[in-house]
């Protein structure tokens, strides 16, 4: 199997390869004029520094979901200029029926679905890492960082400011970028690559300028800006925080335990030792986690749910620890920092020089999750995290990288190395390949070893796009800070869309049908069997951000010994915004499916499905509602085994873009629990802000013996907290 995976990967290299030779456009570059006076972040391009004339600017063309469309009636006007602290963009976005624009007053990075207008900037010009910030009519900002490994990731959130007005032509937006925010060397002309934004809300499309082909992205696309006499700052700050909770748990169905409250003090720094190389530290972080997390279904699961990161000081870089082909396999992330539950400290290093970006990551765990059986004997020991990362730039988003891990807890080592590679080796092509090796054991045993690697091919062109991949995983691989499925595997698939457009005067809101297909084969070693998956199925894009997917598969998965039908016989799911007030989404879903039992497995039949609604009936105001619903039964005897029913509500008014109250509502009946958490937050800056909330946590339970048994009885509030937070960040 193994084998002939690679003969039909080295088969689609070869016969793609001939039709995908993109030609290479020149991009301009452009001097950009230094400001005698700053112009004001206020939306209204009346300032000295804005009285030129805009950059003579290409057409922009769509590259979502539509490649190379016009577009035609939205001209967007760009000016740049800078000082000694800011460099600063001005965007003007002519629109033919302004009254349809949608801008909402919202939290950051939770605009997307709005108009907005941006830029990506690769401040180094090295092709590996670039800042891209996005603003919509109300000024809301949304911002992430983009690197060659892991692609756009918006967990950072940098210190920049903005503005946003409409205007009976459109909309206007102004941006201020700290010099201190951003990386670049010293020259006498700096130069940095520049790509711009622009989405349409009403119509779900995307465009940019300089294009993006189809298999391209900002990296490749990049035209240039020259700075004369432009000095990088080195970036000094501090982040004190303080925080107070007060929390009860009850202890009878009408008396509480006492209260609990303990002030906690932590201090967090960054030092810049160059203005590329910043090193940051933190010593008895605040790593409680502002936004919960939504609940999902966990009933039954064979793999480990994932949780995003939401956690400052590990969110900042995050993007440069990931590996090539990640996301598309079988491990999701080779750096998990929720892997790292309670930290004590944490010291990173992150940079750039020429080519060359890497980071460093060093951080202890109080509470390390996964001890295995060692139970009590390592309880109180902490748990060392440490990461090496680099990679080196070729040529575009091209490169090369390295990467070392080591963990260690009472005795216990696991270490890990290895390299991955992305390679385009025309516009419409990509190959990228990945090997780790580990090495896991106790001092006093022999360690064992094992390795983990990935080859895949990607073909992206206006019409098809495909993706070939091969996968081999030792059943001994560990990576203590990886995200990963399984492991003692070897497999391979592939994947084929086909994309046809519809004529734009005949579209009538359909602007892509794309059937497609795939095919997966998996031998596994440790289930003892061969799992199979075969998928096909037909989606459509419309306008109003609407998509809709049909499809049917098939698949066949072993489990402890035997091997089970585990294929989704029909699925659907799909999106709309139905009105700038209004989106709603839904998916259903029934096939055949395993019951998980380590001892008594069986065959089983599932149906699943679940609904979401937006509400947004003003700027300030949004409402989100979801509902989602698993009911499992036998398949010999029809017998019912359970049905989950899980609710996820958030409620936010947004009285401007520093304040907020939000109340999260989320119900999950097979935990038998009701969480309610309301907050009300102000953000001035990333970094300087205060929270003050108050949670608890509704479960069912029977007052028996002196003692309240769970999953039984009324629910009853079980524990209750407030808190307070508080953080400053200065900047030196």
């Amino acid at each position: 199997m193994f084998v002939g995976s690679v003969h039909r990967f080295a088969g689609a290299l070869l016969l793609l390869g001939s039709a995908a030779v993109a030609s290479a456009q020149s991009l301009p570059d452009f001097q950009i004029s230094r400001a005698h006076q700053a112009p004001r972040i206020d939306g209204v391009l009346d300032d000295a520094a804005w009285t030129g004339p805009a950059m003579v600017l290409g057409e922009w063309l769509s590259y979502n979901p539509v490649r190379g469309d016009p577009t035609a009636d939205q001209r967007t006007e760009v000016r740049i200029t800078y000082d000694d602290r800011f460099i600063y963009f001005a965007f003007h976005c002519f629109d033919s029926e302004p009254e349809k624009i949608r801008t909402t007053v919202s939290r950051r990075d939770d605009v997307f679905d709005d108009d907005w207008v941006g830029v990506s900037l690769d401040s180094t010009g090295a092709g590996q890492l670039a800042y891209h910030l996005f603003v919509n009519p109300s000024g809301i900002q949304m911002d992430a960082v983009d690197t060659a490994s892991s692609g756009e990731r918006f967990e950072t959130d940098l210190v920049w400011d903005s503005a946003g007005r409409r205007t009976a032509d459109g909309y206007v937006v102004e941006i201020a970028l700290p010099l201190q925010s951003i990386r670049f060397g010293e020259s006498d002309a700096v130069r940095m690559g520049a790509l711009f934004f622009r989405h349409v809300s009403r119509r779900g499309e995307s465009y940019s300028w300089p294009d993006m082909p189809p298999g391209q992205w900002v990296f490749n696309r990049h035209a240039h800006l020259v700075f004369d006499d432009i000095k990088p700052r080195r970036l000094q700050e501090l982040l004190p925080s303080i925080t107070l909770p007060v929390s009860q748990t009850r202890a009878t169905p009408r008396d509480w335990n006492g209260a609990d409250s303990k002030l906690d003090a932590g201090l967090s720094g960054k030092y810049g030792i160059t203005s590329e190389v910043t090193v940051d530290g933190t010593i008895n972080p605040d790593f409680s986690q502002v936004e919960s997390d939504a609940f999902q279904v966990q009933v039954n699961q064979r793999y480990p749910v994932f949780f995003s990161e939401k956690r400052p000081f590990f969110m900042e870089g995050l993007g440069l620890f990931n590996l090539a082909g990640m996301g598309d396999g079988n491990m999701r992330a080779a750096v998990h920092t929720r892997k790292i539950v309670d930290p004590g400290w944490g010291v990173k290093v992150t940079g750039t020089s020429g080519p060359l970006t890497f980071g460093f990551l060093d951080a202890s765990d109080h509470t390390p999750l996964d001890i295995g059986d060692r139970g009590e004997a390592v309880a109180g020991e902490s748990k060392i995290f440490t990461v090496a990362r680099a990679t080196y730039g070729l040529k575009g988003s091209d490169y090369i990288g390295a990467i070392v891990t080591d963990t260690e807890h009472a005795g216990r080592h696991n270490r890990v190395a290895g390299g991955d590679l992305v390679w385009k080796p025309f516009g419409s092509q990509e190959l990228s390949a990945t090997y780790l090796f580990s090495r896991t054991g106790l001092k006093s045993e022999p360690d064992a070893g094992g390795v983990a690697a990935q080859v895949s091919y990607k073909f992206d062109s206006r019409r098809v796009f495909a993706i070939e991949q091969v996968e081999h995983y030792d059943t001994p691989f560990q990576m203590d800070t990886a995200f990963y499925n399984q492991t003692g595997f070897t497999s391979s698939f592939s994947f084929v869309d086909v994309s046809f457009y519809p004529p734009k005067e005949n579209r009538f809101g359909l602007i892509r049908v794309h059937p497609f297909t795939l095919y997966k084969r998996l031998h596994d070693r440790v289930q003892d069997g061969d799992a199979n998956f075969v998928l096909t199925g037909l989606r459509f894009n419309f306008s109003r951000q609407g998509f809709l997917d049909v499809d049917h598969s098939f698949s066949r998965e072993p489990w402890r010994g035997r091997e089970y039908d585990s294929g989704n016989d029909f699925n659907t799911f799909g999106n709309v915004q139905l009105v700038r007030w209004l989106s709603v989404g839904g998916y259903f879903r029934t096939g055949a499916a395993i019951y998980y039992d380590p001892v008594n497995p069986f065959q089983g039949a599932s149906k699943a499905g679940g609904f979401s609604v937006t509400w947004q009936p003003t700027q300030h105001f949004n409402q989100s509602l979801s509902y989602d619903m698993v009911n499992f039964d036998r398949a010999d005897t029809g017998a019912h085994v359970y049905t989950v029913h899980i609710v996820n509500s958030k409620t936010v008014y947004q009285f401007n873009r520093h304040f907020l109250i939000r109340l999260i509502e989320q119900f999950d009946n097979s935990s038998h629990r009701l969480l309610t958490d309301l907050l009300a937050s102000y953000e001035f800056v990333p970094g300087t802000v205060a929270h003050a909330g108050y949670g608890s946590i509704y479960e069912e339970r029977q007052y028996l013996n002196g003692a309240l048994v769970p999953n039984s009885g009324d629910y009853l509030t079980v524990s209750r907290g407030l808190f307070f937070k508080a953080s400053y960040l200065y900047r030196f």
